[in-house]
């Protein structure tokens, strides 16, 4: 099994603000816009060096996303940046309508996603985002499981015209993709490959995937485990080959069951070739206050989860 090295934890919202960062630099027709986080979201460079293409919208989500969805017609590329509770859930109408809807090349960027934002609490943590948001046609959907990668597809973004949602997270974990690593929307990557179970992860748990698949090793499973960061447009290529070689799979993600990542991989299969399938997300739940550790271990959004699921699902063979 292939080794991957934490590089030294961060969390994936500075990989944005990096992006950010940079993008500010290369690209003039990107512009942020912020609903009064500008500190959580790491704009604090970009609104420094390029205040006349920063706008604090305040607490006023919707609003941001209209403003958004009218600079695109003068040419401008919007960034807008809050916490995915308030980007997806409070705005959906206005995503939905003014920027799906319109086709506006509006770049939805969204932290503190999922269980991981802690202790704010249920209604803070969105876990049903990602479904959300696939759900609404012509939208792009990525979620990043590292501060590298989460940077990678900041700068991607620029480039890629059409709606996006790009999901990242609050708290510092494990930085371990190749800095240099091509991002390429809509293509997973191959971290390790099996023979015996195929492991599909995205964000936070990619590297409790990888943290499984060694475990498993060390039980004599060879586990392939794949990263997908793009949940839409998803690479059914990728998922296909895998599963006709190890013949069942493993999702797993920080997100409910319903709607997410695993039900996108389940629709691929039903309709090519069906396998067994263990999901590894909360189970239509709304979460609560802890802290992260707290929080993944008691809803099962780890590699121990993810163990325990391979072994089940290769007896389903």
């Amino acid at each position: 099994m292939k080794k991957y090295e934490n590089q030294g934890s961060k969390d994936t919202r500075s990989g944005f603000g990096a992006g950010m960062t940079e993008l500010g630099q290369k690209n003039e027709n990107v512009v942020a816009l912020c609903a009064d986080l500008i500190g959580s979201l790491k704009f604090d460079d970009f609104k420094k060096n390029h205040p006349e293409r920063f706008f604090q919208i305040g607490i006023a989500e919707a609003n941001m996303i209209g403003i958004a969805a009218g600079l695109t017609i003068g040419g401008k590329i919007p960034f807008t940046g809050t916490f995915a509770n308030f980007s997806t859930g409070r705005v959906y109408d206005q995503i939905r309508q003014s920027v799906a809807y319109s086709d506006k090349n509006v770049k939805i960027c969204a932290s503190h996603a999922g269980l991981t934002l802690g202790e704010d609490g249920a209604t803070h943590q969105i876990l049903e985002d990602i479904g959300l948001m696939k759900m609404l046609p012509g939208m792009t959907v990525i979620n990043t499981c590292d501060y590298n990668q989460t940077k990678a597809a900041t700068l991607a973004l620029a480039d890629h015209h059409g709606p996006a949602y790009l999901r990242f997270g609050r708290p510092v974990v494990p930085n371990f993709t190749p800095a240099d690593e091509p991002f390429v929307i809509g293509k997973a990557i191959m971290l390790n490959e099996g023979t015996d179970v195929t492991i599909i992860a995205t964000g936070h748990l990619v590297w409790e995937a990888l943290q499984a698949a060694e475990e498993l090793e060390n039980q004599g499973i060879s586990a392939e485990v794949i990263n997908i960061h793009t949940i839409k447009p998803l690479d059914e290529e990728a998922i296909l080959k895998s599963v006709a070689k190890t013949g069942c799979v493993v999702t797993a993600e920080e997100h409910n069951f319903l709607g997410g990542l695993g039900e996108s991989v389940a629709r691929t299969l039903s309709l090519n070739a069906p396998a067994p399938q263990e999901f590894v997300a909360t189970n239509d739940t709304f979460g609560e206050s802890g802290t992260p550790e707290q929080l993944m271990e008691k809803y099962g959004l780890n590699a121990k989860s993810i163990v325990e699921k391979a072994k089940k699902v290769i007896a389903r063979k």
